[in-house]
């Protein structure tokens, strides 16, 4: 048996999802209070992100204790509470596994700093450092206290990498998922998994900042088979999805193709850089739409024909929210959530719904850098200034990328602090709070589109079971792709212009039945026109 292919995931970063203590940061009875409302959308997965204790450097992916819980997120028998009241709504939930690194803070990095040499080696040191830079700007190295050595930190200078060639960090770290596990937790999302396979030998690599010097190497499938048996392997129905970091598609087809066991299924984030300049984050660049539309096309026929799983999302924790980056919203808010919703949910994959994208939440249009808490937006900024940009150029382009643009509190009503705490929230509300907010949208047009989705993959085994074919690929406005299970088939298609759009319908299809439409059901006819942001998904039987 393996994970549930019908299954929906909702992801909550806890800090912003409901305060209960009136401290401006949510926590985890907050999550619990908010479980009917869960519920009703109809997920069956919580993936929370990380909630252990941690300097909060990095927002908490950098853990200074991997079993235990921040009291500013509450108590272990809150935890235990949650996922005991979430199953009994039919609700499982995944913890985030930051296994490639551990904060400077944990007691791991200070044994070895403090000489024992047991724990030194749970660490990437080196006499000398290579040329790697880190994710988030500067050397990739740092001086490990007086000894002349220094230790790799990929990401923040607080996140020492550990080192996986040490069988004594891989037994600890899977010591650590049984933990969870023991706690009644089925599923796990592991952060940047695929950095966790360094080379023995570590060399200068000045190409795209070092990163093929670490990343997806073959050694890292390895590791994922010793974890996958240690661990979540030993559960039949567990769902595990790796987040891929500047990965291909050969090696996530390995990843996730469930003869190898090593995941269930994969994140990538090729399609979330296509608003990217030259493939620098930090710019601002209208996204190309047939770079989107291919990538999606040649990842899901891939992973299709080759048994490979993809998570299919637009937004998380990581990234600025979809709306504002592929939709007119002044125009088409309603109509492009939708339809963006409907072009993953439709889609061969495991959906993932982050919080508030399921009410249409935008970004939160700070006036001011002081609104960002964000280490990685605050370091691009000094960067952007120092490479010659002047205050507004690089203000405006913080405000585009910036990972704060999804981390807002969630809008809960319309009052002062949007129903999400009775004091000033720790970070700045959104702009839209009280326009946009699950008040006023649960009998709107996105939330009920949500759960329609939601029921159609539970009802119809096409959507989660059917293989994935691209479709009117020579179009510059429409994301199509047809799937195929048994006689059935469903074509699917996704206008992404604020345009009217002109198309020829296959005849086998002008007899089908529409699904599912974000506009008035449609007649079906050979000539069809789709209007702006429209989503139509026809299916036929006896294909």
């Amino acid at each position: 048996m393996s994970f549930d292919k019908k299954s929906v995931v909702y992801q909550i970063y806890p800090k912003s999802y409901k305060d209960t203590t009136g401290n401006g940061i949510g926590d985890l009875q907050g999550i619990k209070e908010k479980l009917p409302y869960l519920s009703e959308l109809g997920i069956d997965v919580i993936w929370l992100n990380p909630f252990y204790p941690s300097p909060q450097r990095d927002n908490g992916y950098d853990i200074s204790d991997y079993t235990a819980v921040n009291p500013l997120f509450g108590t272990m028998a809150d935890f235990e509470d949650l996922v005991t009241t979430a199953k009994s709504y039919g609700i499982e939930l995944m913890l985030d596994m930051v296994l490639n690194h551990c904060s400077t803070e944990h007691e791991w990095f200070k044994k070895a700093l403090a000489g024992d040499a047991y724990y030194q080696d749970f660490f990437i040191l080196r006499d000398k450092p290579t040329d790697w830079l880190s994710k988030f700007g500067g050397n990739a190295w740092a001086p490990f206290g007086d000894t002349g050595k220094y230790y790799l930190h990929l990401f923040d200078v607080t996140q020492a990498d550990l080192n996986w060639r040490n069988p004594h960090v891989r037994e600890e770290l899977f010591k650590v998922v049984n933990f969870w596990r023991d706690k009644g937790v089925k599923h796990f999302r592991f952060d940047v998994v695929n950095l966790i396979g360094k080379d023995e030998v570590l060399v200068d690599c000045p190409v795209n900042d070092g990163k093929p010097a670490y990343t997806d190497r073959p050694i890292t499938h390895d590791y994922l088979r010793m974890l996958n048996e240690a661990t979540f392997g030993q559960d039949s129905d567990s769902m595990t999805v790796g987040e891929m970091s500047s990965t291909t598609i050969d090696n996530c087809v390995n990843y996730s193709n469930p003869e190898r066991h090593e995941l269930s299924m994969v994140f990538n984030f090729h399609h979330l850089k296509v608003d990217y300049d030259n493939g620098q984050k930090w710019t601002l660049k209208a996204y190309d739409f047939d770079s989107l539309k291919n990538l999606f096309h040649t990842w899901g026929e891939a992973m299709s024909d080759n048994d490979g799983w993809n998570a299919l999302f637009w937004n998380n924790h990581d990234q600025p929210r979809a709306l504002n980056r592929f939709v007119d919203v002044k125009n088409f808010r309603n109509e492009g959530a939708t339809m963006l919703a409907a072009s993953i949910h439709l889609s061969r994959g495991t959906p993932y719904v982050y919080m508030g994208e399921e009410i249409g939440m935008l970004d939160p249009d700070f006036t001011s850098m002081d609104d960002y808490v964000d280490i990685e937006s605050i370091n691009a900024y000094r960067e952007l200034r120092d490479s010659g940009k002047t205050d507004e150029e690089a203000f405006a382009i913080i405000k585009a990328k910036s990972r704060d643009n999804s981390r807002t509190p969630m809008q809960w009503d319309d009052s002062t602090y949007a129903g999400f705490s009775t004091a000033k929230p720790w970070l700045a509300l959104g702009a839209s709070h009280k326009d946009i907010n699950v008040a006023s949208e649960m009998s709107g047009k996105i939330f009920p589109f949500y759960q329609k989705l939601i029921a159609l993959r539970k009802n119809y085994p096409i959507i989660a079971e059917g293989d994935y074919k691209a479709a009117y690929q020579e179009s510059h406005q429409i994301y199509a792709f047809e799937r195929q299970l048994d006689e059935q088939k469903l074509l699917v298609f996704n206008n992404f212009s604020a345009e009217k759009v002109e198309l020829d319908l296959p005849e086998v299809y002008t007899n089908g039945q529409v699904l599912v439409s974000n506009y008035t059901t449609p007649k079906i006819t050979q000539k069809l026109t789709l209007t702006p942001y429209q989503t139509l998904a026809i299916l036929i039987e006896n294909a």
